[in-house]
């Protein structure tokens, strides 16, 4: 999710991949449609750096149809106003400030929007109260259609108790952390857009950098510290549980720098690398994903990235 290095010519077609990482993170969390997480962005983007071919016009179009479908409910309301909120965060940062990395831009926004959007519903309790009922029946929807596949793929014997159990307990579990999910959806999807933004204008196939440069502000370790902390003390239900969207949300963030790292140092993975990690992924995503949450989490005090450097110049 890094700004892509400017040299033309380097890494021509390695663009899609990185999108289509992307697209997947933005799939993995959503509660939010995706499409419209994406249009919004994208169409802003497009109009501001104007209409000036005919694949552009489309794409903008193609945008303006994802943006109006659906049907015209609270919900409906409430994606596209936190979908303008991170499009218009991200699209004012990109001329602003446009020598910050992608990454920083897209977190920047996400951030930002967090804040404007907890302004305005502080105002209206009820509000959030409905938006936060119906965002965690959505998440619950989602588990019950999976079971529902999963015990359909079956023959129709359905799952045994343990496993419908635990996929029940999963689903309430991310029903209470739904706004980390969406967040991270979210700056996915802002990655997704602006890939696609630099596809469409001719600006090559580089809007997004290779994994091994993500980072973002060391001072935002502090995030998670407190995140940690609100846990920990058991100050209210309320503060618990923004505790944990703060954890969740930091937590795969040093998780992705975790793996920054080792791409890094590793310089990269090979086939037969890619395949154990798929492996690991399957059998142990847990102890993969600590285990990269600890590196990135240390990559903030050690920078391991510039002292590998050091030692190969």
């Amino acid at each position: 999710m890094e700004q892509a290095v400017t040299d033309v010519g380097v890494e021509p077609s390695r663009g899609w991949p990185r999108a289509a990482g992307l697209f997947g993170v933005v799939l993995a969390t959503a509660v939010v449609r995706p499409g419209v997480l994406i249009a919004v962005p994208l169409f802003m983007l497009l109009v501001v750096g104007g209409l000036r071919s005919m694949r552009v016009v489309m794409a903008a179009a193609l945008a303006t149809l994802i943006v109006a479908s659906g049907s015209r409910d609270g919900i409906w309301f409430a994606e596209r106003a936190w979908s303008v909120l991170i499009g218009g965060g991200f699209l004012a940062l990109t001329m602003l400030a446009p020598a910050w990395a992608l990454s920083s831009r897209a977190l920047a926004a996400v951030m930002g929007a967090v804040g404007v959007a907890a302004g305005i519903l502080a105002l209206r309790a009820d509000a959030w109260a409905a938006i936060d009922v119906a965002l965690a029946d959505t998440v619950r929807a989602l588990f019950g259609t999976t079971i529902y596949a999963m015990s359909t793929f079956g023959g129709g014997e359905g799952l045994s108790p343990a496993l419908e159990s635990w996929l029940l307990e999963v689903a309430e579990a991310q029903a209470a952390v739904y706004p980390a999910l969406v967040c991270l959806g979210s700056m996915a999807a802002l990655g997704v857009a602006w890939w696609a933004r630099t596809r469409l204008v001719g600006e090559g196939d580089q809007g997004l950098g290779p994994l091994r440069h993500f980072r973002f502000n060391d001072h935002l370790v502090w995030l998670l510290v407190a995140g940690l902390l609100l846990l920990v003390v058991q100050w209210g239900e309320a503060l618990v549980r923004l505790g944990s969207n703060a954890v969740v949300f930091m937590g795969a963030l040093y998780a992705l720098r975790g793996a920054a790292v080792f791409m890094f140092v590793s310089g990269g993975l090979s086939l037969f690398g890619l395949l154990t990690f798929i492996v690991g992924l399957v059998l142990a995503a847990p102890v993969l994903f600590g285990v990269a949450m600890l590196i990135g989490i240390g990559d903030t005090w050690l920078d391991i990235r510039s002292r590998a450097g050091e030692r190969t110049a």
